[in-house]
């Protein structure tokens, strides 16, 4: 179903009208256009924007909703929070659904009503009205009666943005949110810290961010030993990060940080030496890879260091999960530690089938910093490495290294996501390397390949299948230096992930989403957002 645009004089005025098309991206679940001799709603200066007196996270949706309308197509709507029976934008969070991310939204002659199972549920409606609408500024749109229900396959729908081996401003981050909310993402996974810099204040910890933000230089290209000696580096402070919060949330947009640990972790070594195996000297990292030097686990005072960095992050984030990584971490110092092997013992670690004692240790140090958040009210997410020794009871596992990960973690009652590297890694290159205007690694990730990821393993049973919560699109920042290279990087891939995510397997089809493509092509030059146009060009030649 493809309603084409119009372009027809509007009776008595000089603003051409222009007819809306609801084949957006997402695909909604079910799209009912009513008699096609029913008279639409006709959006003009005139029409209001309606909320409940009262609700101020509607009245908020109204506001951004204002916002898109005049983005999209150069119109003023006043917003008020008086009910209208005509000539309004109706939002409500009324809708009676299991799912509280579900919408209704009906267009009528004299109405248009979106209708929420929750706040968020009618901000997805909004996204659908949003992208159902022209690019034309100064025009007034005609909107077919129809009756849109839709809600998303998938409750964890995240995109993961690494801005510790590049820093990136607060304004940067912002725009990067709302680039995850035209994709109707819940979820986005922050990545502060790692060998390459620490990028988040802990007032607790004030050398972290005075010693560990700055690196002096950074690798040329893919020679590890060189070095452009030109200082890289920032951090967000607490006022930013909660501003930064603030604007996600306004979206319906969770944030979850990471801070990596044990391993990941030079760029706090460099702030206290003491924390690792070997005492230093340490320097934040110049290069890219995997530093064998992390924090001691048979260090008490390491332990305080978790509570510290953790206790500030959960003050500054909601989120109910916390992020503490996990993944890569070199057991090397700590078979060589006698502070490590004394812990070993004194735990009483044995190497077996389940693990060698160092993964053991590794584990209880996840436990702990689990332990603590629980006294807080927050549960780890962590990479699949954490699944190695034995996971933390509640933990949530990330797999990146492939499917098994997850598949292993639902069988065993934890709950998973999936972002595995060969469907989800958005720093692989899209086409020919040669395409592309810095390289990261030879991998080659299409958008078909990523519209083609399917989360559930056919090997889960109903049960099992349960703990997987959604899927995730990362990008790992490493060659990606510029918010613009980000954008070209996520786009269009991010719109094949928010299908995955968002439209069960039967409401899909690769060809047919290209072509709803077209019109989020527009959106995206409309916003100003620098994206991979041949792989439109590419779809053209086929």
């Amino acid at each position: 179903m493809f309603i084409s645009a119009l372009a027809i004089l509007a009776g008595c005025t000089s603003k051409p009208t222009t007819t809306a098309n609801y084949d957006v991206v997402p695909r909604p679940q079910s799209i009912e256009i009513q008699d096609p001799g029913t008279k639409g709603f006709v959006l003009k200066p005139s029409t209001k924007i309606t909320y409940a007196q009262g609700d101020s996270v509607l009245r908020r949706n109204a506001e951004l909703l204002a916002e898109y309308v005049k983005q999209m197509v150069g119109l003023d709507l006043e917003i008020t929070d008086k009910p209208l029976k005509n000539n309004a934008i109706a939002l409500s969070a009324t809708l009676q659904n299991d799912n509280p991310e579900a919408y209704e939204l009906t267009v009528t002659s004299k109405l248009i009503t979106i209708d929420g199972a929750s706040a968020a549920g009618n901000f997805y409606g909004i996204q659908t009205l949003r992208k159902s609408m022209p690019v034309q500024q100064d025009c007034l749109v005609e909107f077919p009666s129809v009756v849109i229900a839709d809600q998303p396959r998938f409750a964890y729908r995240g995109t993961h943005f690494d801005t510790a081996r590049h820093f990136f401003p607060a304004d940067s981050i912002k725009e990067y949110i709302d680039i995850l909310a035209l994709h109707n993402v819940n979820r986005f996974h922050w990545h502060l810290t790692d060998d390459q810099g620490w990028h988040i204040e802990i007032k607790s910890r004030p050398e972290l961010v005075e010693k560990g933000a700055v690196r002096k230089g950074t690798m040329v290209g893919t020679d590890f030993g060189s070095n452009d000696s030109i200082p890289h580096g920032g951090y967000y402070t607490h006022e930013q990060v909660r501003d930064i919060v603030k604007y996600a949330a306004d979206r319906h947009i969770t944030i979850i940080p990471e801070i990596d640990m044990p391993g990941h972790m030079q760029g706090a070594l460099c702030a206290y030496p003491e924390l690792g195996c070997t005492g230093g000297p340490y320097e934040v990292w110049m290069r890219w890879g995997i530093s064998k030097d992390v924090l001691c686990a048979g260090n008490d005072s390491t332990y305080a260091f978790i509570e510290d960095v953790l206790g500030e992050l959960a003050d500054l984030f909601p989120s109910e999960l916390i992020h503490i990584g996990g993944d890569e971490c070199p057991k090397a110092r700590w078979q060589e530690c006698p502070k490590c092997q004394a812990k070993i013992k004194e735990l009483g670690l044995k190497t077996d089938e389940n693990g060698t004692a160092e993964q053991k240790l590794q584990s209880h140090f996840m436990k702990y910093a689990s332990d603590y958040l629980a006294t807080k009210g927050r549960r780890i997410i962590g990479w699949d490495e954490i699944l190695e020794g034995g996971a933390a009871p509640g933990a949530t596992i990330m797999s990146w290294r492939g499917t098994k990960g997850a598949m292993a973690a639902a069988k065993s009652g934890h709950d998973a996501i999936l972002t595995p590297a060969q469907y989800c890694y958005f720093d692989y290159v899209q086409a020919d390397p040669t395409d592309e205007q810095l390289l990261s690694y030879a991998t080659m990730l299409p958008i078909e390949t990523v519209y083609s990821f399917e989360p559930i393993d056919t090997t889960l049973t109903a049960e099992e299948a349960k703990h997987i919560l959604g899927a995730q699109a990362n990008l790992w920042c490493e060659y990606i230096p510029t918010l613009s290279y980000a954008e070209y990087k996520l786009l269009p891939r991010l719109a094949a992930m928010s299908e995955v995510q968002w439209c069960e397997p039967n409401n899909k089809d690769f060809d047919q989403f290209m072509t709803r493509m077209r019109h989020m092509a527009e959106i995206y030059d409309a916003a100003g957002y620098n994206y991979a146009k041949f792989a439109f060009n590419q779809q053209d030649a086929q």
